[in-house]
């Protein structure tokens, strides 16, 4: 086996025969997972909490709907709790310790929470 092929082999590419696949994923823009969209009042929505760096962290989640109205959600949110927060992927983080006011605000709005 030649060198070019070991190397080839070490960096994950795919030779069979004269086809040659040296693609790579993309790790900033991974490949979204397809999921129903669903509506507001069918989601059983969860909570997580998390400690980053010691500061507390809220994840709200598996929100199965588009990106635009995830954006409108924590947008939401973050302004009545008065926090920052981010998406990640089908979750939303929000800064501190707040479960219990999320859920007050988002039940207001029409979601649903698993018990």
């Amino acid at each position: 086996m030649a060198l070019a092929d070991k190397l080839a082999f070490s960096m994950g590419a795919k030779l069979d025969r004269n086809s040659f696949d040296t693609t790579k994923e993309d790790k900033k823009n991974p490949k979204k997972s397809s999921f129903e969209i669903m509506p507001k009042n069918q989601h059983q929505l969860v909570f997580t909490y998390e400690k980053r760096k010691g500061n507390p962290v809220t994840l709200v989640g598996r929100f199965n709907i588009s990106e635009d109205e995830k954006k409108e959600v924590l947008k939401l949110l973050k302004k009545k709790l008065a926090c920052g927060g981010a998406i990640n992927e089908e979750w939303l983080e929000l800064q501190g310790d707040v479960k219990d006011k999320i859920k007050t605000i988002l039940e207001s709005d029409g979601w649903k929470f698993r018990k």
